[in-house]
């Protein structure tokens, strides 16, 4: 697998600990952490849907039911904590530049009523 989207073994040592599913903690014991992170970098950093993850990442469902369970949970705010203490690690930060947007989203069509500032100031 191309490391282009996975964390550095840096990365991952500052991170494994906190992470569910290790062996003694209760409930399943998860069967590679690693390969769920980078599932998800790979995800987001490629801007495609789950259901376009490749198959080496296992089921997409698997994947995405686990992702949201652990955005619930706060383990990813962990993560980003704990990432973003390295100045260099520019790599986890997620801006607009890789987050994509809907194609529906750009703007208020179909109905939409939208208010400018200047509407506001002639009725006043």
């Amino acid at each position: 697998m191309s490391k282009r989207y996975a964390l550095s073994d840096a990365q991952w040592d500052c991170i494994k600990d906190l992470l569910p599913g290790q062996a003694g903690q209760p409930g399943a014991t998860a069967k590679d952490n690693r390969l769920f992170v980078d599932a998800v970098l790979y995800r987001y950093r490629a801007g495609i849907p789950w259901r376009d993850l490749p198959a080496r990442f296992g089921d997409f469902r698997v994947v995405h039911t686990r992702h949201s369970r652990w955005s619930e949970s706060g383990v990813w705010q962990q993560v980003f904590e704990v990432l973003v203490q390295d100045a260099d690690n520019e790599y986890t930060m997620i801006d607009s530049t890789i987050v994509r947007a809907h194609q529906h989203s750009a703007g208020a069509k179909g109905g939409i009523q939208t208010s400018r500032p200047s509407d506001a100031a002639a009725v006043a």
